[in-house]
C-alpha cells in the first residue's frame, strides 16, 4: 500500500520525522518501508532552509524504488526559469527566460539559487543536475484504485499534456520543445499545465484584487474544482475558503468539470491549507499541503485501498518541535 506526502517545500527534518512516524527507516542513505511505498506530491524546492537535503531524500527513495515523486509546480517553474527561449540565446533581459526573471519570480525562487549557489543567469552544476532530473517526474499517477497530481485532476487537460510528448522514445522526459510550448501563455497547453500543477481559476468580479500569502495582488481566486459553485460565493468557493473575497454570487463554471463521487480517490498538494489537524476536501478528495513552509504541518495519508478516505488515515508532523 502507500502513503501519500504533500508539499516539503525543503523542510527536511519534519520529513525525516514523518517518513519514521509512518513507518520508514533508514539504511544506507535510503528511507524504506517493508511493505509500503511513498507517493510525495511534489514542491521539494524553494521557501524552506534545506532543499538539497529533501531532494537527497527523495531521490534516494525513487531511486531504491521505495518511493514514487511527481513534480509540483515549483519544479517545473524551476525548469522553465533555466530554460531561455531559443531566440533569446545571448540575451541578459529578464523575459528571455521562458519563466520570466521578474522581481516577484527571483524571490519565489531565492532559497533554492541561495542553497545551490546558484544566480537567476547561472546554475551550479548541483543544481543543473537536479533540473534534469525535475525533467524526469510525472505530472500525474494513476495506480492501484487512486490518484494524484500536484494540484487538479483534469482527464481532458492530462490527455492534452500526454498528446504533446515531443519525444516519442523517451516518454518520460520533459524536453525542451515540451517546455517551450507549455511556457507560451494563452495556450491550450499552456493552460493544462497551468490547471494539473497549480489548480483551476475563477476571475474575481471587475475591478476586485486579492492579495495573496506572498503578498501579490491577483485578479483571479484558486476554485474548488472538484464540484460545481452551485449557491455559492467567491468567499466560499476559493480553495481554502476565504472571507476577504468578495461576496457575490459565482457564476463562472464552463471549465469546471466535477469529479464524481464515485471517482478513484485522489491526492493533491499545492493549496497551503491551515488548521489544528488536516481534513478531507471529499470522501475521495485529499488534499496534504497543510503549510509546512508556513509554520503548518507536513502532512501524509496512510492509504490501505478504500474508495472512501478516513480522516483516521492522516499522519503530520508539525513544521518545527
Amino acid at each position: 500500500m502507500y502513503d501519500l506526502i504533500g508539499d516539503i517545500h525543503g523542510h527536511a527534518d519534519a520529513l525525516v520525522r514523518l517518513l519514521e512516524q509512518l513507518g520508514y527507516v533508514e539504511s544506507d542513505g535510503v528511507f524504506r518501508h517493508p511493505t509500503r511505498r511513498a507517493v510525495f506530491l511534489g514542491d521539494y524546492i524553494d521557501r524552506g532552509p534545506q532543499i538539497a537535503e529533501t531532494l537527497r531524500i527523495v531521490r534516494a527513495m525513487v531511486n531504491a524504488e521505495s518511493a514514487i515523486a511527481l513534480m509540483g509546480n515549483h519544479e517545473f517553474n524551476a525548469l522553465a526559469f533555466h530554460l531561455k527561449w531559443p531566440d533569446q540565446q545571448t540575451s541578459t533581459a529578464p523575459d528571455a527566460w521562458v519563466r520570466p526573471h521578474t522581481s516577484v519570480k527571483v524571490r519565489q525562487h531565492a532559497a533554492t539559487l541561495e542553497q545551490f549557489q546558484s544566480t537567476p543567469e547561472s546554475c551550479s552544476d548541483q543544481l543543473r543536475e537536479t533540473l534534469e532530473w525535475f525533467r524526469t517526474l510525472p505530472m500525474w499517477l494513476e495506480l492501484d484504485g487512486f490518484r494524484a497530481a500536484h494540484a487538479c485532476w483534469d482527464r481532458e487537460q492530462i490527455q492534452r499534456i500526454a498528446e504533446s510528448r515531443t519525444v516519442d522514445d523517451q516518454p518520460e522526459i520533459w524536453t525542451d520543445e515540451f517546455l517551450f510550448q507549455a511556457g507560451r501563455s494563452g495556450t491550450p497547453l499552456f493552460k493544462a499545465v497551468e490547471e494539473i500543477l497549480k489548480g483551476k481559476e475563477i476571475r474575481l468580479p471587475p475591478g476586485s484584487k486579492h492579495i495573496d500569502k506572498d503578498g501579490h495582488a491577483r485578479s483571479a481566486l484558486r476554485a474548488q474544482w472538484y464540484r460545481l459553485p452551485d449557491g455559492e460565493t467567491f468567499r466560499t468557493y476559493a480553495l481554502p475558503p476565504n472571507e476577504t473575497y468578495p461576496n457575490d454570487a459565482v457564476t463562472e463554471v464552463a471549465h469546471i468539470r466535477p469529479y464524481d463521487s464515485d471517482e478513484p480517490p485522489m491526492f493533491c498538494g499545492h493549496y497551503w491549507l491551515r488548521g489544528e489537524r488536516p481534513e478531507l476536501l471529499a470522501t475521495n478528495i485529499c488534499c496534504l499541503d497543510w503549510s509546512v513552509a508556513k509554520d503548518g504541518m507536513l502532512c501524509g495519508y496512510r492509504w490501505d485501498g478504500e474508495a472512501e478516505l478516513s480522516e483516521d488515515k492522516f499522519v503530520w508532523v508539525p513544521a518545527a518541535r
